[in-house]
């Protein structure tokens, strides 16, 4: 589960704020060296001057992730950013003309194949048979045409380090960082890749993802763990489904949806690319406008209308299985634009952030019942209403339902009494030092300012965030305490033993 992971000591905090001060990390500072152009396709362009190193880092972030993927298509943002770096019809092809008819076939044969598979009635395995062999022998006409791994190779051996994606639920990222002198290859690699993707090697790469699958969350007992959990916790939204995909989805998603996806989401509007490092706005701005101008454009995809309706009843799962006990619980919460988004920031820092954390001190260093007990807010994802989450897993001898009445005695805490001074300080000091520390490292910042710029529309809002920090109060983390963290409003579940089951924690249970 991610978490966020902030220096406890406070004086170390202040003294990073000092130094990060004096480098000039204000918002003044980086508006006279960062310039934002929105082009006319919609892509938007933010360039940061860091003269200081011949390099620069970039973050190519689309606004369409996993909860993006139409109904009956999970796993499709996931299998898009696979394509991603499988080149072009300029790269990593050996014949394109050629190419582009072989793929059509195999599309063809795949097409063919799955309308046998998916009779419920009538289904002949003979000829399901004779067509699997001959989507295969599709496949493998179009492999003759591939030259493997070009994109990537071309990429690093120009001096990309780094070179990466991930995709999320509300959000598709690619990054790396690369020489200063390659500013203009890497702007052909990434917005070719953008506006000229190729469904090249998609169905070797779906077994890829079904396998990841496989181990990411069939073969492992946490992973099954958290999909049931969000599966029960949501009843409407996407962030309910799979963000790998449900098997029987994943396994058959074809090249045409993953082409039909591009062309909705990866549209001009959807873009931020923020590079960072040794770039000049006059020179370059010319440049990344007549490579990235080439993306399609287009009205920005609708956003998702579906709200999660108010959660009426306690919710658990109970998993049994002969692994490590884990306990987890969430409760619903607004997303990041809510008011109180920060109060939410301060709650988890407050209860788990690191040693000096609460929960740690009491579950772990002085009951000594967990090996190690977390929080994260929001989860599973931010741009819409997620979930407040606690994660324990508990040491041998200990059940889940000892996690859950120590950390709702925790929470109680917080519903009937302020937190203290110092610990709202060390909450305010972190969060500024955490801040200054991701804008230190080009990479990080090229991150954080395609981020805001997509969130909010202005990156400035990742300076101006500052100040909402400062404004929590401790009456208004009270006031959040008593509003969300409610029986009615949870969710529990947990992995338990043979040896666990008869103290599991019952539904209306601990308080």
């Amino acid at each position: 589960m991610d978490t966020r992971l902030r220096a406890a000591p406070i004086l170390l905090a202040a003294a990073t704020l000092a130094v990060f001060g004096a480098r000039g990390q204000d918002l003044q500072s980086f508006e006279k060296r960062i310039t934002t152009k929105v082009l006319p396709n919609g892509v938007t362009l933010i360039l940061c001057e860091r003269p200081e190193a011949p390099v620069f880092s970039y973050s190519t972030f689309i606004d369409a992730g996993d909860v993006n993927d139409p109904s009956g298509e999970s796993g499709l943002a996931h299998m898009f950013e696979h394509l991603a770096f499988k080149g072009t019809t300029e790269i990593g092809t050996k014949d394109w003309p050629d190419e582009k008819v072989a793929l059509e076939k195999v599309e063809e044969a795949d097409n063919a194949y799955e309308a046998e598979y998916l009779k419920r009635v009538g289904r002949d395995p003979q000829k399901l048979a004779e067509l699997e062999k001959a989507f295969q022998q599709a496949q493998a006409n179009a492999e003759q045409y591939v030259i493997p791994n070009q994109f990537t190779e071309v990429a690093e051996r120009n001096g990309a380090n780094g070179l990466n994606a991930f995709t999320a639920l509300d959000e598709t990222v690619y990054f790396w960082s690369m020489p200063e002198n390659r500013l203009e290859l890497w702007a052909w690699l990434e917005s070719g890749r953008l506006a000229d993707v190729v469904p090249r090697e998609f169905y070797k790469e779906r077994n890829v993802v079904v396998e990841e699958r496989r181990m990411r969350t069939d073969s492992n007992p946490q992973g099954r763990l958290f999909e049931q959990f969000l599966a029960t916790a949501y009843v409407a939204h996407n962030y309910g489904r799979s963000s790998i995909g449900w098997p029987s989805e994943v396994g058959q998603i074809t090249a045409t949806e993953a082409m039909a996806f591009h062309k909705k989401y990866y549209v001009g509007s959807d873009i931020v690319v923020a590079i960072v490092g040794d770039v000049n706005a006059q020179r370059d701005l010319p440049m990344l406008e007549k490579y990235f101008g080439k993306i399609p454009g287009g009205p920005k995809p609708e956003d998702m209308t579906t709200v999660e309706p108010k959660q009426f009843a306690e919710k658990t799962v109970a998993i049994p299985d002969n692994s490590q006990p884990i306990y987890v619980e969430g409760y619903h919460r607004p997303d990041y634009r809510d008011p109180d988004n920060f109060v939410y920031d301060a709650i988890q820092d407050i209860l788990s952030n690191g040693r000096v954390s609460r929960l740690y001190r009491s579950m772990v260093r002085d009951q000594q019942i967990a090996a190690d007990v977390e929080s994260a807010s929001p989860y599973p994802g931010d741009k819409y209403a997620g979930l407040f989450v606690f994660y324990a897993i508990p040491l041998p001898g200990h059940t889940p339902k000892e996690m859950a009445d120590a950390i709702h005695k925790e929470i109680d805490k917080l519903k009937t009494a302020d937190v203290t001074d110092e610990e709202l300080a060390m909450y305010k000091t972190r969060t500024r030092a955490d801040l200054l520390r991701g804008l230190a490292d080009n990479q990080g910042l090229a991150n954080q300012l395609a981020e805001y710029q997509t969130r909010y529309g202005d990156w400035r809002e990742l300076f101006l965030q500052l100040d909402k920090v400062d404004k929590v109060t401790k009456a208004d983390i009270r006031r959040v305490a008593n509003q969300v963290f409610v029986p009615t409003n949870r969710t529990e579940a947990w992995i338990e033993t043979k040896a666990d089951v008869a103290n599991a924690p019952k539904e209306g249970g601990a308080q």
